[in-house]
């Protein structure tokens, strides 16, 4: 190893040392170097897979044993009584988005929440009837939308609108998504963009847009699957329609965990909003009662279709506690540094070309780089250096320095090897 590297190395070494917000890592399961010199993977997939925080396991065992002790009566006699668990989330979600404890609600998956919220908001109709979604949206998200329109009677290549950057430019600019509202809002039934775009990283200006969407009189709902658990958001005061984030990237609640869910308290509130209903929609005082018709909480709750499953619960919880603990502007700061760092040791490599917003304040924990083989590089980079990243086809490698566990030593160690590798 050269002096330059050396040094470098020791630079970051102290900047671990010295960091306000010192690295949650010990919290968390790092899984071994599939290569290179280091035991550990520097692992910068968080925004596709969060790690595994070490109290999981013992959290599942504690469910796992009351199922074995109790059998049914767990649901009333659990440690965490099974019946209204999803209750023990909702504060540290509310506080984690910025919400009303009432307004939010954990359940499904994402991609279900989000039909549920199209269901009661997206209501086309005369000439409004479009749902404006940007162009690099994550296809589930242009899966759904399409599918709605369908659901209507409306053909998706008239109602769906794909807002794109600029020519030659990788990120929507707020102007002209705002221009587009001004000029064409009164033919916009649904504005549902990604608070964090997957592809670029690029952190939007949810606020002022969802000002400028309500304004022109459409819905505004948000996608925070990148979102949630990686930048502060207040959804309660930027008046947000409805929201809904998946928990296995940034929040760590595993693989497939169940999801979250934003209403406004103005639609909460108003029982002339059309739902899709199920048995946990009902106010829990009669839901024993199994009547024919249902009664439906002034609360998120309204929304929900089915008891929630408790061992995927357990792993979100154990997560948002985590959170709560650390409060999320903490986290916002000590991302900001990391990613500023990361950005600034990549700015000198040749064959790679950062396609995230320079600005700290218009992106999350993520930079994303335009390569020639994103797959490829990947793989090498896993294989020769122990440094995990995720690549979207065909040309772009994702590295996400997530602030719970990932070090300034991590993206010293990012740093060095595409380097070498590029």
């Amino acid at each position: 190893m050269s002096a330059e590297h050396e040094a470098a190395e020791r630079e970051a070494l102290r900047l671990d040392e010295t960091d306000p917000l010192p690295s949650l890592r010990g919290e968390f399961l790092i899984p071994p170097a599939p290569g290179g010199a280091y035991p550990e993977a520097a692992y910068f997939a968080g925004n596709s897979l969060g790690l595994q925080p070490k109290a999981v396991a013992g959290r599942l065992r504690e469910e796992l044993d009351d199922w074995a002790r109790l059998a049914v009566e767990g649901h009333t006699q659990a440690r965490r009584p099974w019946v209204d668990y999803h209750e023990l989330l909702r504060e540290p979600a509310a506080r984690l988005v910025g919400a009303l404890p009432h307004e939010v609600v954990a359940m499904n998956s994402l991609t279900v929440n989000l039909h549920l919220m199209m269901a009661s908001f997206y209501r086309p109709s005369g000439d409004r009837t479009r749902i404006v979604i940007e162009d690099s949206a994550f296809p589930s998200d242009s899966y759904a939308v399409a599918s709605q329109a369908v659901h209507h009677g409306l053909d998706p290549a008239d109602a769906v609108v794909r807002l794109a950057p600029r020519p030659g430019e990788d990120n929507l600019r707020t102007e002209d998504v705002l221009a587009f509202l001004e000029r064409e809002g009164g033919t916009v039934a649904l504005l549902m963009l990604g608070g964090v775009n997957y592809l670029t990283g690029q952190l939007m200006d949810m606020a002022a847009i969802t000002k400028a969407g309500r304004a022109a009189g459409a819905v505004v709902g948000w996608d925070l699957a990148h979102a949630a658990g990686n930048v502060p958001l207040r959804l309660h005061d930027w008046d947000v329609d409805f929201a809904a984030w998946c928990t296995y990237k940034y929040l760590n609640g595993g693989p497939g965990a169940v999801a979250g869910c934003f209403v406004h308290e103005r639609h909460v509130s108003d029982p002339s909003v059309p739902k899709l209903s199920g048995w946990w929609g009902t106010e829990p005082s009669v839901r024993f009662r199994m009547e024919p018709d249902i009664a439906p909480p002034a609360s998120a709750d309204a929304w929900q279709l089915s008891n929630p499953p408790i061992l995927a619960l357990a792993p979100v919880l154990a997560s948002l506690e985590i959170f709560d603990r650390v409060g999320m502007e903490a986290l916002r700061a000590r991302s900001e540094r990391l990613t500023g760092y990361l950005a600034a040791r990549l700015a000198p490599l040749r064959g790679a070309q950062v396609i995230t917003p320079d600005d700290p304040a218009a992106r999350g924990s993520q930079l994303s780089l335009r390569v020639g083989d994103a797959g490829g590089l990947v793989r090498r980079l896993a294989e020769t250096h122990g440094v995990l990243a995720d690549a979207r086809e065909p040309d772009v490698v994702r590295l996400a320095p997530v602030p719970l566990y990932c070090t300034f030593h991590d993206c010293h160690r990012a740093a060095e090897a595409l380097d070498d590798l590029t």
